[in-house]
Parts: C-alpha cells; structure tokens; sequence
C-alpha cells in the first residue's frame, strides 16, 4: 500500500486551505548575497490567521469526530498557536474546547498575557485553564487527563490532543501528506531546493516532513531549528517521533540517523525569548518582503535559514516553511523592533 493509500486510510476533517504557494523572496535573496531563497506559506492555511496546525489538527479531530465526542482538550503556553488554532477548529466543528496554559516564559509582561493567541483563545469561546509549570510536558498532560475525567462525570464526551511524546503522533501526518505537496511544487520553482529550513519544537511538522520526503524517496536535506529544547534532545525526539510516524502507518521507517538535521544556533536564551538573530529575521524579513515573522517559532528558524543562506553560493537554493505565529507578534510588541516616527 502506498504511503498515501496509508494516509487515506485514517480519518481526517479538512480544516487547512491548501495547498499554500510557494514564493521567492528576491528582495532578501539579493541582501544576503548567497543563493534563492523561497518560502513555503504555512502561515496562510486559514483557521484563525493560519499556520502549521492547521494540517496536524485535520487528524486530531478527524479522530475525534469519529468517537463521537463533544468536547476538545488541549495544553500549551501561554501563547500557544496549537491551542488557538484547536479552539478554532473546535468551534468551526461545533465543539466545545478546554485549553490550558502552561507557565514557559515567565514573567513576560501584560501583553504576553491578554494580547495574541489569548485575545483569540477568548473570542473563540474556549473554556481556559492554567497549568504552573512550564518544562514539564507529562504532568501536563496528566492534569489535562484530570480536566477531561471531571467532564466524563459531568456527562460529557472529552477528547484529548496530548503534548508529551508516546502518543500515536496524529499530527505529524498533516506534514507527513505535505511533503508530497511540497515536492509537486519544487518541481515548477526556477531554482532546485537544496535546502529545507523549519521550526522544529515538538517534533511533529519536521519529523512529518523529514519521513515523508524519505517515503516518497526525495534525498532533501531538512534541517529543524531548535526552538523549544538543546539540539543533542531534539535529535532523539526527531529520531522517536519517526519511529513512532512508521509505527501509525504500519510500515518501515525510511528516516536514518544520518537524515536527522538540528541546530540551536539560534535557541538561546530559551524558548519563547527573544534574541538578537531573531530580532534581525523578524525585521528584515517585514522590511523587505512584508513577510511577518512571529518571535517564538519563525524569528528563531528563519535566523539559522538566513545564516545558512549568508554562506551559500549563488547556485544553493534554499527553502523556508513559514509555520505561521503571527498573533504572537502582538504578545511581545514592546520587544520588536519598530520604525522610528518622523
């Protein structure tokens, strides 16, 4: 069976407009001086102003609709765009929604608190809970695990989007069914991609793609940027996710070791904070493109994309999936760089 009959095979809603183009960003290109560079649009898949989790949510809940259920649990931080984006998806299915808001960043200001992703979380009409601890991953989804045990009493039928690994990774298979769009794409740019750059935090849209370039027999190179964790940790969550990718799918899994490609060049000082680099793609790229950039994911990955590409000849093509995030932009506004008025 072919990895796309394996894929049909498992329920699925549609919630992401796609495919999303692809576009050269020529203006950037000829500032950095090295080879093309090109951007995958995942910030422009609908569902609440966009983003990657649009394609993982399409499996969550196509799961969730075939138990039956009524109510959507999910955790992440504060300004979460998994958690948005879910709450949307709930609400366009008819669904209600409990989020829980992990402490990551610290204290990180009032507009980190009540602006962005949780300004939308509220408008979307999700029921919202707090969790204390930001690193902790298990007993986060255990209290979501209590939540959910508490609406079973309450007669209703809870569904869980878990966050800790060792759960069948529904979401990767949103990316795992992109790379195919991916590669059709790449097929009719001017320049051949020699280089894929994303945001790599819980694994899911860089392990999905990495196994499904591999599956479909695409030798790309992928390189994940660390934004949640160490690059030595993500290597064996990248490499277990994969596993667990071929696990779902009940076939051999096509990613090697070799495959893998992490860096935190760009991480510090930790997830969810600002740093120079990334303060510098989120500037460059909105001064040069009109391509907003959000400081928690895209800043960070398109930092290591745009060093990279600073060190490419004129004939290395590089490609960027924007992963979206853009309501975070208004959690950190006192920590962007903003033009000077005149």
């Amino acid at each position: 069976m072919s990895i796309s009959a394996k894929l049909d095979a498992l329920p699925r809603t549609p919630l992401a407009h796609a495919p999303t183009p692809i576009e050269r960003l020529n203006n950037l290109s000829a500032v950095l001086g090295g080879g093309p560079l090109y951007v995958k649009r995942d910030d422009c898949t609908g569902l609440a102003m966009g983003g990657n989790k649009a394609r993982q949510l399409e499996y969550y809940f196509g799961e969730a609709l075939e138990k039956k259920v009524d109510t959507v649990l999910i955790t992440g931080a504060v300004q979460s765009n998994f958690v948005r984006m879910a709450a949307a998806a709930a609400a366009k299915l008819g669904l209600d929604c409990h989020i829980q808001l992990e402490e990551r960043v610290g204290d990180a200001g009032a507009d980190y608190r009540q602006s962005g992703n949780v300004l939308l979380d509220r408008i979307l009409g999700a029921t919202i809970h707090t969790y204390p601890e930001g690193e902790d991953e298990a007993g986060a989804d255990a209290n979501l695990k209590t939540i959910a045990d508490e609406l079973d009493s309450a007669g209703k039928r809870p569904y869980i989007i878990p966050l800790a690994p060792g759960h069948p990774p529904l979401g990767a298979l949103g990316y795992v069914r992109a790379a195919a769009e991916i590669l059709s794409q790449v097929e009719d740019l001017d320049d051949g991609i020699d280089d894929i750059f994303v945001a790599s935090g819980s694994g899911s849209t860089h392990a999905g793609l990495l196994f499904g370039f591999r599956s479909l027999d695409w030798p790309i190179r992928v390189t994940g940027v660390c934004v949640r964790r160490n690059r030595d940790l993500q290597l064996e969550r990248i490499a277990n996710r994969c596993q667990e990718i071929a696990r779902l799918l009940d076939m051999d899994n096509p990613v090697t070791s070799d495959d893998i490609r992490v860096t935190d060049e760009t991480y510090s000082p930790g997830y969810g904070k600002l740093n120079d680099q990334a303060l510098e793609a989120i500037d460059l790229c909105a001064r040069r493109e009109g391509l907003l950039l959000d400081p928690v994911y895209t800043g960070k990955a398109m930092a290591a994309c745009l060093s990279h590409v600073r060190g490419t000849g004129k004939n290395q093509s590089t490609l960027f999936v924007h992963t979206g995030g853009t309501p975070g932009l208004f959690g950190y506004a006192k920590q962007l760089p903003l033009s000077e008025q005149a």
